[in-house]
């Protein structure tokens, strides 16, 4: 099955731009797209992308709330990465605690676009290393007021098992399913199962936030 896109977008030739990138790559489909925020939020509960490749400045509702609409919707279940112009904090740490799975500056080229989808599609770490760094220093030096800071840190420290501990180490230094692998010693399916549980077990909806939960108790 193809990977399933919306693009978010009041420029139709970026869309056009996207829409041709995304569907150079065989395992990519572009189901839809939406000029405004609000026809972002309506396409993605019609039509339930894997992906939402969402534009921030956007007329009639912005990318950041139709981003925390789309993610608070539990019938939706599509990741949202956030493609902009404008590398600013605000946009970034807005996005986040609002949900979305990552952060791509339109500058970036078409393989990281297409890397992009895909990472998120798999639920995997979409932040670069440089951009994990400003998340961690503004999720652990202010308290958290919404979104993925609130999700990674429960009430209460949960029992991880020491494999479960070793990979959340490896999750808060920004590395891929397969980059855990290969540093473990183990296969990339079982590195998927133990983040998946440790998510559930710290209460984090993505990555982002375990990242987040793993700096904030000293386990990273």
């Amino acid at each position: 099955m193809p990977i399933r896109v919306l693009l978010a977008d009041d420029h139709a030739v970026m869309r056009a731009g996207f829409r041709m990138i995304l569907e150079s790559a065989d395992d990519i489909e572009v189901v839809g797209e939406a000029a405004t925020g609000v026809e972002a939020v309506a396409a993605a509960s019609a039509l339930h992308p894997d992906v939402v490749c969402m534009d921030v400045q956007m007329p009639d509702m912005d990318g950041l709330e139709a981003t925390r609409r789309i993610v608070a919707d539990p019938a939706v279940l599509s990741a949202v990465v956030i493609v902009t112009t404008f590398d600013r904090d605000d946009y970034l740490f807005t996005s986040l605690s609002a949900g979305a799975s990552g952060f791509l500056l339109k500058n970036a080229g078409p393989e990281e676009l297409i890397s992009a989808v895909r990472v998120a599609a798999a639920g995997d770490a979409l932040l670069a290393p440089e951009v994990t760094r400003r998340v961690i220093a503004r999720f652990t030096d202010a308290e958290p007021a919404s979104g993925a800071a609130r999700t990674a840190t429960p009430d209460g420290m949960p029992e991880l098992t020491e494999r479960e501990n070793e990979v959340l180490q490896l999750v808060a230094q920004a590395m891929s399913n397969a980059e855990i692998a290969e540093r473990l010693y183990i296969g990339e399916a079982t590195v998927k199962t133990h983040v998946s549980n440790l998510l559930q077990k710290l209460g984090a909806r993505d990555r982002v936030a375990a990242v987040v939960y793993a700096h904030r108790h000293g386990i990273a």
